[in-house]
């Protein structure tokens, strides 16, 4: 059960990792559009977040600390999902990245979710 957790922490950082690779790219290519260049750098910032969050809760010095770095990266997560889906609505070209990305960050928000939920319930 133990290695099960700490593989599963494991490939979750990982995930994270890809993620925020992934906004990076997608956000060299909005910025190729002038116009678009406030939602590429608001999309960055929130996107990386999430995973520098959940990295950040890693050297919290208690359980409650902890706890709030993983709200702060769902929040992100949370607004990821809304640049994205104005990303979507506008740029129809980049409509096959984004959707995929959509679909990683509510996957990635509903797993910190879930440990919100259960970090709340052990208090």
């Amino acid at each position: 059960m133990q290695n099960d957790n700490v593989k599963f922490k494991s490939e979750f950082y990982k995930r994270l990792i890809n993620f925020s690779l992934e906004i990076i790219k997608l956000c060299i290519e909005i910025r190729k559009d002038r116009n678009l260049w406030p939602i590429a750098d608001q999309l960055m910032r929130s996107a990386t977040s999430v995973g520098a969050n959940v990295t950040e809760a890693k050297a919290s010095s208690s359980k409650l600390d902890y706890l709030k770095f993983f709200q702060y990266a769902l929040k992100s997560a949370n607004e990821t999902e809304y640049w994205l889906i104005l990303m979507k609505e506008s740029c129809y070209h980049l409509r096959g990245a984004t959707d995929k990305l959509l679909k990683e960050c509510k996957e990635i928000a509903n797993i910190i979710g879930a440990g919100v939920i259960t970090m709340k319930g052990k208090r």
